[in-house]
């Protein structure tokens, strides 16, 4: 069988050392870097499965590393941090990452947090499958498709650009309209986890969802509660 690939990029080699020691003991396959522009050629040639990511680089912030990947590649990626303000996190996540750690962190709980991703991934996947198999769903609505064999949306027949949460939670509030969600509930559904962090990454894909897409009409605020997307009979 297969092991799971995992890249590690990260400039502190005590730690660097620490998570590799950890997935190797868990099964994985892994390589580690100590600079963006090292990481990125070790990628390139890898191919993991996962990406283990340090928020601060020396040569290139984790940010920049982050939207550069997520660009090219469909790669889930775990962010480890020093910086414990949760605005920062949330701009991770906004960046493409999967999932954040602070520093110092336990070992069990980078695991824990990896075979989720990969769990969620692997759902994703087998979802993929399926809908290609059955030749696929296009859902339309105003003048947006959702092609779900692909995973991808077009607005007016031009393909819109979206983050793989941007295109889970389009596709969950779409698939679900009329019915109210709370915050926590897309988090959970979602992020495919209870995340314990600030609610606010949802507000903040819903804002990216409504510009992109230019569908503020269709997701709207229920009011202390959360969000829904309006069904025909609310427009």
């Amino acid at each position: 069988m297969k092991k799971t690939r995992i890249l590690i990029i990260e400039d502190e080699v005590a730690i660097a050392d620490i998570l590799e020691y950890g997935l190797i003991e868990e099964g994985y396959h892994t390589k580690k870097a100590h600079t963006g522009t090292d990481g990125l050629k070790v990628l390139a040639d890898f191919q993991p499965d996962l990406l283990i990511l340090d928020w601060m680089l020396p040569d290139q912030s984790g940010l920049d590393i982050c939207k550069k990947v997520t660009a090219s590649y469909n790669i889930p990626i775990l962010m480890i941090t020093a910086k414990s303000d949760i605005t920062d996190k949330i701009l991770g996540l906004e960046f493409g990452a999967d999932d954040y750690i602070t520093k110092p962190f336990d070992m069990r709980e980078v695991n824990a947090r990896i075979r989720t991703i990969l769990r969620r991934v692997d759902q994703a996947d087998r979802s993929k499958e399926e809908a290609v198999e059955a030749g696929g769903q296009v859902l339309r609505f105003k003048d947006i498709e959702i092609v779900t064999s692909e995973r991808l949306v077009r607005k007016g027949g031009k393909e819109i650009e979206l983050t793989p949460k941007e295109y889970d939670l389009l596709l969950r509030l779409y698939t679900h309209r009329g019915k109210i969600y709370t915050r926590s509930e897309l988090l959970d559904d979602v992020w495919g986890y209870f995340y314990s962090g600030d609610t606010r990454t949802v507000d903040t894909h819903i804002q990216r969802l409504r510009k992109k897409l230019d569908i503020s009409d269709l997701i709207t605020t229920v009011f202390s509660i959360g969000y829904k997307f309006n069904s025909q009979t609310d427009l």
